[in-house]
């Protein structure tokens, strides 16, 4: 299922996403960068691992994970975090820890946009993206 994630996906409309920075505690000038940047994820799988790149003018990042299996994350905003990744049905559920908080991403494809809902507390913002 995981194919179906693999590709170059160009962000194209984006909701709540400041109000969702604001709550994760990133900093206003930070904020502002990431309101108007259209960052590129790049998904790709190497034998059993997944390689996930965001590429922006911003910062560019790159992790490389195993279904299940935490690994350590540095975010765009510099949080240290424990982060898992798991396949709940047909989403990709990525799951970062930090400093006894928790931020929930799920990647779904829906009518050939891949759908990031990213929720913190109860913030919830929505980022679509659309094949490159």
């Amino acid at each position: 299922m995981v194919d179906a994630f693999v590709g170059t996906w160009k962000l194209v409309e984006s909701d709540n996403f400041d109000a969702y920075m604001k709550a994760l505690g990133v900093n206003f000038a930070t904020r502002q960068v990431g309101n108007v940047t259209k960052p590129t994820i790049v998904i790709s799988k190497e034998d059993d691992k997944i390689v996930l790149k965001t590429l922006s003018t911003f910062k560019n990042t790159e992790i490389t994970f195993r279904l299940g299996e935490e690994f350590d994350e540095i975010t765009p905003d510099d949080r240290n975090c424990k982060t898992t990744v798991t396949l709940e049905g047909d989403k990709l559920v990525h799951v970062q820890k930090w400093d006894g908080k928790e931020t929930t991403f799920a990647r779904e494809i829906k009518d050939g946009k891949m759908l990031m809902t990213l929720t913190f507390d109860d913030i919830v913002a929505v980022r679509t993206y659309e094949k490159a």
